[in-house]
């Protein structure tokens, strides 16, 4: 069988391959040889820097040449890494090999090979690239696809800020509010939960094969080697890594900042798949109305049918994307003493887990825009509640100091069909003063909103 996107295991690089493009230069294997190499470039670069009299620094030449191994980096070179490893057996090495082979023909780079992956441990490279990775898909991919959902929503809550309708507490009928105020509380969520994804620190360390520079000191024992490894981690890119400096790690980098970067994702998800589902009721209930796209087919055998699909998509990608989330955040972090290989093959999945979110909020944004508001089945709604003016009547009556208000209301509403009429004939008989009696009887339940729309127009 040859290779197609309907041959693929997943169906992120199958059905789905389009839809991820972004994603997959950056948390691809290529993207991560690609990482590996812009790793090895700068520490050799930086070397070079450090005043050694063994190592004196590059040329210009030479330092646009390293930097256009990085720069240029294509899928041909991945592949040639890939070859390498066949002989090595050992990921890194085979990278350390390639960078070598680009050596030559030039002197200058040659008399300084062997200061590729000088004093490195395979995990200093990988852990900055993984870092490297994750930036990347952070700012480039996985943000920019969440703000969109984001910036639809809150045009939403601005766009319906006064549209009444009425609430559910416990599937039941219960105080009105309006559609923008219910889509409002998720950007609030979605606002505050995307912040603290924007913020976590991603880190790196290159402190050698214990996490004590042990190697570095042997070679130059008088050396800052933990300054100059700062420097390396934190200078911004092309000449650094642009990452938050680690000062303590085993072999590896202890991942805590992962396991808070998907756990951050995790929460963002998990108040999509609560919108996904409020969104299914409202399709169902007939509070909004899908946009008709020609030559679709809801069912293969019911002919009106007119599905919520992408929420339901956005549901199930969602859900996968958590599992996963919570298995890199859970595992990544424990390691065996000073290093055991579990997290070598999970982190290899880190893409999957942000392709399933990436992908779940590109189904979010497809069904939002596809949403038409059906402003006559809500307000419908609402003139068959009129029980829910119970709540207010209550209320002004415990104001001015009636007896058991609740009681009253309780025994007059609960278990029976509320019309206009009914109410308005109990408002009517209440000795209250007439103007909060007139109030009371000019209300409906579309009218009882309190700070609904004003909530909603200034999230």
């Amino acid at each position: 069988m040859t290779f197609s996107s309907i041959s693929a295991l997943s169906p992120l690089d199958g059905r789905y391959a389009t839809k991820l493009a972004a994603l997959r230069p950056i948390m691809s294997e290529q993207g991560y040889m690609h990482r590996r190499v812009q790793v090895e470039v700068a520490w050799f670069i930086a070397l070079s820097d450090a005043g050694f009299d063994e190592f004196k620094p590059l040329t210009t030449g030479a330092r646009t040449y390293l930097l256009g191994l990085v720069k240029n980096f294509t899928e041909a070179d991945g592949l040639a890494i890939k070859a390498i490893e066949k002989t090595t057996n050992h990921d890194v090495k085979a990278v350390e090999y390639w960078i070598k082979s680009k050596f030559e023909a030039r002197p200058e780079l040659v008399a300084a090979q062997e200061f590729v992956h000088f004093a490195c441990t395979s995990e200093d490279i990988n852990n900055t690239s993984h870092a490297l990775q994750l930036k990347g898909a952070r700012d480039q991919v996985l943000l920019p696809a969440l703000d969109a959902v984001i910036t639809k929503l809150r045009a939403m809550a601005h766009s319906f800020a006064e549209v009444p309708m009425l609430s559910r507490t416990h599937g039941q009928t219960a105080s009105p509010t309006t559609v923008g105020k219910e889509v409002a509380n998720v950007v609030v969520r979605l606002n505050a939960a995307r912040e603290k994804i924007a913020t976590i620190k991603i880190m790196g360390k290159m402190n050698g094969a214990v996490g004590n520079y042990n190697a570095h000191l042997s070679a130059w024992p008088d050396f800052d080697w933990e300054a100059f490894s700062r420097k390396v981690v934190e200078t911004p890119e092309p000449m650094g890594l642009g990452l938050t400096f680690q000062p303590y790690s085993i072999q590896i980098e202890p991942h805590d900042y992962m396991a808070e970067l998907f756990d951050a994702i995790a929460r963002v998800d998990t108040i999509l798949i609560d919108w996904s589902r409020d969104v299914w009721g409202y399709v169902s209930l007939g509070y909004f109305k899908q946009k008709l796209k020609d030559g679709e087919v809801g069912s293969s055998t019911m002919p009106h049918k007119v599905n919520p699909i992408d929420f339901e998509n956005a549901e199930g990608n969602l859900g996968l994307a958590n599992a996963m989330l919570r298995h890199l955040s859970e595992k990544l972090p424990i390691s065996r003493w000073q290093r055991d290989l579990t997290d070598s093959t999970v982190l290899r999945n880190m893409g999957v887990a942000m392709g399933y979110a990436v992908l779940a909020y590109q189904s979010l944004l497809t069904g939002l825009s596809k949403l038409e508001i059906n402003e006559e089945a809500i307000a419908a709604d609402l003139d068959t509640s009129w029980e829910v003016l119970a709540e207010p009547i209550q209320t002004v009556m415990r104001r001015f100091g009636l007896p058991q208000p609740y009681e009253q209301l309780k025994k007059f509403t609960r278990g029976a069909p509320m019309t206009r009429t009914l109410m308005q004939g109990f408002i009517a008989k209440l000795e209250i003063p007439e103007d909060e009696k007139q109030r009371l009887l000019a209300m409906t339940p579309g009218s009882y909103t309190g700070m609904a729309a004003e909530l909603a127009r200034r999230v």
